[in-house]
Parts: structure tokens; C-alpha cells; sequence
């Protein structure tokens, strides 16, 4: 170790005293120093404006040093154009000075050489990890509850990609005498470890390999504070590669071996490089650090405890691929490593979690003028088309009849679907039409748990006297809230199930778990409305939901629950609305029905009523508690007619108006036997409604709010909380007059420091 030692001394004496180790140094600061200094002061002028940015200001520490403009990702840009610039002359140097030779004929060996040409690298790659710190204690001191995790896992993984760019510049170096051209083939190797990835993918053995060797994107999970095993294997593996073959190419040339030894030699590194890295990014070996203060790169608890009670028993997942779907590249061949990726946080948890596909194509039901861009042609020949131009064979495709003999996909559309098994149960787990697309935790997370539920909360929604449609897309009807597929917060996509029901004939069974009533427009006849109060004194949950001008309809059956809805329309004159929308806001009662609510809205937030009417209560069998309140000051209940769109609408007490504020939607509580029965009763039903939930600038405030109802009325069984603490770096310690400063003293005073150092060092050393 001495000589390795003595060999890194030398080399770095080498490097400090030539101009290039320390114009890289200045850059690096000054680079570091522009990236952190623009996204601190971005940071210091919206916490300065206020306002509504103040809103958005989460996560600072991520923001600064790890999101797309911020230090990690800035540096990470140019970072494989520093060390090829050092590493191109650690050994074709010694070759042009000759003095190769005398390190040939001396007794220090080989592999001392390349160690202590690569320890010197590991220090000046320390030096560049010490300038980064200068700016990770600046962000722990000027953020706010700085996450530290993830600027510790940042730097962790951004030094082993240092030492892995040295370990193939050292490479590099020993293959030629001219040091540009070993600079060269250093960013074409980095360049070929970046593409290789993406070669061969539709072979399932040399994907997983050549995925294995790609270093494109290897340090993403670290820079958000999540180390895995596999990730520093694959570094510590690169490393071992290339100073393994620099040892062979050193050796070869104080050796004289035959051709095919030496090839042995180097196959032998490589396979076993592969065979280590394969067997190592297995689920079951791979394992997991969090860095992250509030655990922001793990599964919640909730979610972990589900997968916990899955056991050991195999969970098979079969996605059905369409290739004529919109949502083709997630089950694509090419795409397949992308696809393990998106599993992974939850195979970290149960490593048996087996990805099958299968291919086929049929007609998009959801996108049916897909076909009117191919007049003339049938299904095949429009999937023969699309397959040649994607260098697919058809033949690799079942067809629609094929297809439909291993399942029907007719009822989703045709859209990409993924079939979950587990112990003989099946279910369903969907793709979204939204800005993620992919299912997130909450809704994987009640796939699995729906299956192991022998009982799955079913809301029925009654039927019969014209009611809502739960099928039906029309602008009043409520099939996104229940079966759109594309919805992600659609019941069935969270968990439930839901189905209709008619009380004419049969009493409600006892496996629902919440009868909904939505806006019938006929009067229920005798035999539902005692079908219904049966329901209610058993204990059963209930939705109701009524409008204007159906008090007739629904308060007989209101009476029995204490609560009636009031005659009239609330009127709330608006700018931009019609006066028939009501805005109540939400109570503390409603904002405590889920942790989504209580963390995002609280009670300050409008849900959009179209056409409502307040309720009057009293305490009576039940304990009522308003969720939404009209504002006084802004709404009045019309007695009268409404006419939305008539002239302005004007508050006439003569005619009966009342200015007041009444509550649109309650909830009634009540202990029947052991468990406490819950009910909603709501004087719209157009908040639930197809319209209201694809309202782009309220929509968020409808369906969490929505969502939340039908949390409180299932107990909390679905959908699943996978709520976990906001981050506490929402704040910065600076303001901008100490920012300019902050700019000053890191992108003129400290690099001026280290300019006038190398520069009195450099002339020194010239002088001797």
C-alpha cells in the first residue's frame, strides 16, 4: 500500500502543478456557485413578493439542489467533461515522457500503478465533493429545515459517478500516447454506458444486462435521497471494469502472452462484472436507504401494511397492451425496464411480485374516429400498418378474437389494463388520463388490498324513478364519479365496488355498505320509501342528494332523519358564473373527513353547487353537522322562480328572500349496536356530477371533497391513506440584499481565492 500511496502523491503533485486541475476547480466552483445562488435567490424573491407563491414554495431543499435547474442537475450536465480532461494523460504521459518504461522495470507491479493513478483521482474527486459542500452547509444554514438526507445522498452518489468517469478515463489513457484522443474515447465510452440501455430490449436476458450497464439515470434515486444497493453496486462494478481491464492493458505490454489469453483476461472482468451485477439487482438482494427526512421515497405505512398481509404467497400482474392504444409504451418491449422501475417501490417490499404482458390489438372503444385516418383499410390492416412502422411483427399480436378468448377487454375500452392475481382472486388496476397517468400509491395500494378483502365496500346507487345515471356521460349524470375508467378518482379505481339497485321488489341487501339516492325525479312508491326507512334503522350508511324544485320528492323520507331541505334556490350573483352556482365553503367538520381535505383545504375552500338549496335540521335521533356553508354577505335563498339566465338577479325580502347562512351539505351520525351509522344529505346533486368533476379550475376542490365523503361513509376502508407529512423546507433565512452578497463573495470573492492561490503556486513551482 506504501507504493500505491507514494505512486498517488506523485500523481496528484503532478496535477496541482499544472494549470488544467486547477482551471477545473475555478470552473466547478463558479458553476456550483451560479446554480445555487440563482435558485436561492429565486426562492428569497417569492418568499419576498408573498402571495400565492408562498403556496408553492414546498420542498426547498429539493428545489435548489435537485430539481431540474437546481446544483446536482446543473453540474451533472457537464460533469463528463472534467475528468476526461484529467484522466487523458495519467498514463499516456507516462508513455510520451518514457517514463513507462522505467515503471515496467522497476519492482512496483502493475496494479499498484493503476490504483495509485486512480487513489489520486479519488482525492481530486474529493476536492470537487469539498466545493460542493461548501454550498451544502450554506443550504443548511439558509434553508429552513433543510433535508439533509438528501444532500447527503446526493453527494454520495454524485462521488461515485466521479470515480467511475476516472476509472474509464484511466482506461482510456492507457490505450493511446495521445492524451486528446484518450479524452475523446473517454466521452464516447461515457456516451456508449448512456445509450447502451436502450439496445436490445426485446431480448429479456441481454435487456436486463445491457439496462445493468447503463449509466444513464443511475444517479436519480440518490440525488432524491433513496440509495439502493444496485445503484452502488453498479459504480462500485464500472470501477472494477475499467481498472480490472487498464491492469490487463498495462500488463500486456510488459507481458508476452498469446492473443487468446489475453482476450481470457479481459472476458473474464466483463463476465464477471455482469454476473455480479445481474445476480445483484435481483429484488430479493437489493436493498433500500430512505435519506429523505420525512421517508418521501418509501411507501407509507398504511400501503407497507397491506403488502405485509399479502404474505409470501406470488402476486401476478398481467398487463393487456393494445397496439392501437394511447398507452401503448408502457407495456412496449422497449419500455419494459421503465415498467420494473414503476413497480419497484412496491417489489421492495415483496420481491415475488412477477410483471407479465400480453400483446394484442383491437378497436379503441373510447377513440373510435381513430379509424377515419385509415379510410378504407380493416382493423388488421390498420394494426399491420402501425406495427411496420414500429418495427413490431405482427404476428406477435393476438388478435381481437384471440384476445377475447383470454379475457374481454371490451368493458375498459381496450385501454392498457393491468390484471393483479393473487391466491385464485383477480382485479383490476387501470391507467388514468391525466397529467401522471400512472396509477399512484393509493390506487395500487387498494388493488392489493381488494385482494384480500373477502368483503369489498359496495356503493349502491338506487334506481327507478329516474335517478342519476352511474352509466350514463352526460353533464348530470355521475359516471365519472363511479365507473370512468380514465378518472382516477372514480370509486371503482379507489376501491370500490358499485352497482345499481332497485327496492321495488327486494329489501336492500345487507352487503352494500352505502345506498345512494341521487336526485330522483319521480315520488318513491310506498314499498321503496319502507324498504329505504328499513335500511335506516338498521344501521345502513346514506347519500342523498336533492335539488330545487324535488323538496316533494325527498323530504317525506328526510323527515325520518330530522332534516328537510328548504323551499327556494340559492342565489350567489358572480362574475364569471351564473347566479344559480352556489359556492359554500367547507366547514372544520368537512375538512377532518380525510387527511387529503384536512391537509389541502381545510375550510376555506369553495365546492361548486350548481342549482342548490339550503337544509334545515334539528338534533333529534341523529347529531348533525353542516359540511358546506353559504356565505351570508354573498347569497340569499329565492323563494321565488329562478331564471339563471335572465337579468341580474336582485335580493327582494318582499318576495320571500332571506339573506343567511344556511349549510348545503350535512352529515348525521348516530351508534346503532356497535358501530356508528353515518348518512350525507346534500341539497345539490350536481357536485357529483360529470360537469363538476371535469371543471378544470375548481375539479380538485369537487372530487377530493367527493372523495372525502365517501371515505367518511366507508369508514375509511377506501380509498387508502397514503397522507404522509408535508415537508418542513417550505422557508428560506435570506433575503435578497443577502443573497447579492452571497453572490458576490461565491462567484467573484472565493473564486478570486483559489485563482491567486494556484497562480502563486504555479509560479513558484516554475521558479524551482
Amino acid at each position: 500500500m506504501k507504493t500505491v500511496f507514494r505512486i498517488a502523491k506523485t500523481e496528484l503533485r503532478t496535477l496541482f502543478y499544472s494549470p488544467i486541475a486547477w482551471f477545473l476547480l475555478i470552473a466547478f466552483l463558479v458553476q456550483c456557485g451560479m446554480a445555487y445562488i440563482n435558485g436561492l435567490d429565486s426562492n428569497a424573491r417569492t418568499q419576498e413578493m408573498g402571495g400565492m407563491g408562498l403556496e408553492y414554495m414546498t420542498r426547498v431543499t429539493d428545489r435548489i439542489f435537485a430539481s431540474k435547474g437546481g446544483v446536482f442537475n446543473v453540474v451533472m450536465q457537464t460533469l463528463y467533461l472534467y475528468i476526461p480532461l484529467l484522466t487523458m494523460g495519467l498514463i499516456s504521459r507516462e508513455v510520451n515522457n518514457g517514463t513507462i518504461k522505467l515503471l515496467y522495470s522497476s519492482p512496483v507491479k502493475v496494479r499498484e500503478i493503476i490504483f495509485g493513478k486512480f487513489l489520486a483521482m479519488m482525492v481530486y474527486n474529493l476536492l470537487m465533493i469539498a466545493i460542493l459542500g461548501i454550498f451544502i452547509t450554506d443550504g443548511l444554514l439558509h434553508i429552513l429545515h433543510a433535508d439533509a438526507g438528501i444532500l447527503l445522498s446526493a453527494s454520495f452518489g454524485f462521488y461515485l459517478l466521479l470515480c467511475a468517469y476516472s476509472a474509464i478515463g484511466l482506461f482510456m489513457s492507457c490505450l493511446t500516447s495521445y492524451q486528446i484522443v484518450a479524452a475523446v474515447c473517454t466521452f464516447i465510452m461515457v456516451g456508449v454506458l448512456s445509450y447502451i440501455g436502450t439496445v436490445w430490449q426485446n431480448i429479456p436476458f441481454v435487456r436486463d444486462l445491457t439496462y445493468f450497464l447503463s449509466l444513464s439515470g443511475r444517479t436519480e434515486k440518490m440525488m432524491a435521497g433513496l440509495i439502493t444497493s444496485k445503484d452502488v453496486i453498479y459504480f462500485l462494478v464500472i470501477i472494477y471494469i475499467f481498472l480490472g481491464l487498464s491492469i490487463y492493458k498495462l500488463k500486456a505490454g510488459r507481458e508476452s502472452k498469446p492473443a487468446i489469453v489475453r482476450f481470457g483476461r479481459y472476458a473474464a472482468i466483463v463476465l464477471s462484472a455482469l454476473v455480479i451485477g445481474y445476480v445483484t439487482s435481483r429484488p430479493s438482494l437489493v436493498a433500500y436507504l430512505d435519506a429523505t427526512a420525512n421517508k418521501s421515497r418509501t411507501l407509507t405505512p398504511n400501503s407497507r401494511q397491506i403488502i405485509k398481509e399479502l404474505g409470501d404467497a406470488p402476486l401476478e400482474v398481467t398487463a393487456y397492451n393494445n397496439l392501437l392504444g394511447q398507452y401503448y409504451y408502457f407495456g412496449s418491449e422497449d419500455g419494459r425496464n421503465m415498467d420494473l422501475a414503476r413497480w419497484e417501490p412496491y417489489m421492495r417490499f415483496k420481491d415475488n411480485i412477477e410483471l407479465n404482458y400480453v400483446q394484442y390489438y383491437d378497436s379503441i372503444l373510447d377513440n373510435p374516429n381513430i379509424m377515419r385516418f385509415y379510410p378504407g383499410k380493416d382493423l388488421q390492416d390498420v394494426a399491420t400498418q402501425r406495427a411496420k412502422g414500429m418495427d413490431l411483427k405482427i404476428a406477435d399480436f393476438k388478435s381481437p378474437a384471440e384476445m377475447r378468448k383470454v379475457i374481454d377487454l371490451r368493458p375498459e375500452q381496450n385501454r392498457y389494463v393491468m390484471q393483479l392475481k393473487y391466491k385464485g382472486k383477480t382485479t383490476l388496476l387501470r391507467v388514468f388520463d391525466d397529467q401522471s397517468q400512472w396509477p399512484g400509491e393509493a390506487e395500487v395500494a387498494a388493488a392489493f388490498k381488494r385482494l384480500l378483502q373477502a368483503k369489498i365496500p359496495k356503493i349502491a346507487f338506487l334506481s327507478g324513478n329516474l335517478e342519476r345515471s352511474i352509466h350514463k356521460t352526460g353533464d348530470r349524470e355521475y359516471n365519472t364519479l363511479t365507473y370512468k375508467n380514465g378518472f382516477r378518482y372514480a370509486l371503482v379505481n379507489q376501491g370500490f365496488d358499485v352497482d345499481t339497485l332497485s327496492l321495488e321488489e327486494q329489501d336492500a341487501p345487507d352487503n352494500i355498505s352505502t345506498l345512494v339516492i341521487a336526485d330522483p325525479k319521480t315520488a318513491l312508491s310506498p314499498a321503496v320509501l319502507t324498504r329505504i326507512r328499513n335500511y335506516i334503522d338498521k344501521g345502513g350508511n346514506l347519500l342523498i342528494t336533492g335539488e330545487p324544485g324535488k323538496q316533494g320528492v325527498l323530504n317525506p323520507l328526510l323527515a325520518q332523519l330530522g332534516v328537510q331541505l328548504m323551499e327556494g334556490t340559492i342565489v350567489q350573483p358572480s362574475a364569471d358564473m351564473t347566479p344559480d352556482v352556489a359556492l359554500p365553503l367547507m366547514t372544520a367538520t368537512a375538512a377532518n373527513l380525510s387527511k387529503a381535505l384536512a391537509k389541502n383545504y381545510k375550510d376555506s375552500i369553495a365546492i361548486s353547487m350548481p342549482g342548490a338549496t339550503g337544509i334545515v335540521y334539528s338534533d333529534s335521533l341523529f347529531k348533525v353537522q353542516p359540511l358546506l356553508m353559504t356565505a351570508a354577505d354573498r347569497s340569499w335563498i329565492k323563494k321565488d322562480k329562478l331564471v339563471a339566465d335572465s337579468a341580474v338577479v336582485h335580493y327582494d325580502p318582499a318576495a320571500g328572500d332571506k339573506k343567511m347562512a344556511v349549510p348545503t351539505v350535512v352529515a348525521l351520525t348516530r351508534n346503532v349496536g356497535n358501530r356508528e351509522q353515518r348518512i350525507i344529505v346534500a341539497g345539490d346533486a350536481d357536485f357529483l356530477s360529470n360537469a363538476e368533476l371535469g371543471r378544470f379550475n375548481i375539479q380538485t376542490a369537487n372530487f377530493y371533497f367527493n372523495t372525502g365523503l365517501f371515505s367518511w361513509l366507508s369508514n375509511g376502508e377506501f380509498p387508502i391513506d397514503t397522507y404522509r407529512p408535508a415537508a418542513k423546507d417550505t422557508r428560506v433565512t435570506v433575503t435578497i440584499d443577502k443573497v447579492r452578497i452571497l453572490r458576490i463573495f461565491y462567484l467573484w470573492v472565493l473564486p478570486g481565492i483559489l485563482v491567486a492561490f494556484a497562480t502563486i503556486l504555479l509560479i513558484r513551482r516554475k521558479r524551482k
